[in-house]
């Protein structure tokens, strides 16, 4: 069973049905689809339930790297896309990251 549905567009990676996937498994293939995306790509994510720990997880890993947007909020199915943007520039520190 396919549970990454990849689309022909250039913008959308995938389509992940997460209530296909065994739970175990759902956050780690959303993050390896994640880490693949081009800037600007997106991952449309569909669940059965509100996935905050999952946003807590991207916020902790990517910090300014993703755009989170909910495109349905239950009450029986949400759906999500979550965007890769492009990394911040890292300061070196010298001046506590004034311009």
């Amino acid at each position: 069973m396919n549970t990454v549905t990849k689309s022909a567009s250039s913008a959308a990676s995938a389509v992940i049905d997460v209530r296909l996937i065994p739970p175990s498994q759902r956050h780690g293939l959303i993050f390896k689809e994640f880490e693949s995306l081009a800037v600007g790509a997106w991952i449309e994510l569909h669940s059965d339930h509100e996935p905050q720990p999952l946003k807590q997880q991207f916020q902790a890993q990517w910090p300014g790297q993703f755009d989170w947007e909910t495109l349905e909020a239950g009450p029986q199915q949400w759906r999500l896309r979550i965007a890769r943007r492009p990394a911040a520039k890292s300061c070196c520190g010298c001046c506590s990251g004034a311009n």
